[in-house]
């Protein structure tokens, strides 16, 4: 194994509830990520943020200098810790991530955050593309239900889908019990 670190993708407070987008169980995710958060301090382990800010106001949520952008102070940055800034789901796209990542010789990235569907799922791909080893923690991401073709789409099944979508091919999935007790 490679040299790993932590990625929080779009922990942001619009997706709790009162936000302009909120998500199913997104204290559950955050609580999780916390865990986690707390493990990779003691040991060192790098810890990098992404921070999604839209530049239009017609985005509707996640908007920049909106209180609903800010990182969830349940997993608030602390001295050290990157934040990357980014317009697209792709956090790799039109971001310093890859060459911050090299830099620090990384090579194992563990994903968390929020929107699966989205974010955490183009940023597994984006990263697998370039090279990274990816897990993903299953249990500290959040999404939403979906209106396909007419018909809704629950959350739970719209996170097992991407889950085991990414899992045959582009990440380890795993629990955070299960990445804790490794």
């Amino acid at each position: 194994m490679g040299k790993q670190a932590l990625l929080i993708i779009d922990v942001q407070n619009d997706y709790f509830i009162g936000g302009k987008m909120e998500l199913v169980n997104p204290e559950n995710a955050a609580g999780n990520i916390n865990r986690l958060l707390e493990n990779c301090r003691e040991e060192g382990i790098p810890v990098i943020y992404i921070q999604h800010m839209a530049t239009d106001p017609s985005a509707g949520f996640l908007v920049a200098n909106t209180p609903g952008a800010e990182i969830h102070r349940s997993i608030a940055p602390i001295a050290g810790e990157k934040v990357i800034v980014k317009q697209y789901p792709n956090s790799f796209r039109e971001t310093a991530l890859h060459e911050y990542l090299q830099a620090q010789e990384i090579t194992d990235l563990v994903i968390t955050g929020m929107m699966t569907h989205v974010c955490v799922d183009a940023t597994t791909r984006a990263a697998k593309d370039l090279g990274y080893s990816c897990t993903v923690i299953s249990d500290a991401c959040a999404t939403r239900a979906l209106d396909v073709e007419g018909e809704q789409i629950a959350a739970s099944l719209v996170q097992k889908t991407l889950m085991g979508a990414l899992a045959f091919y582009y990440a380890d999935i795993q629990t955070t019990k299960e990445f804790l007790g490794r």
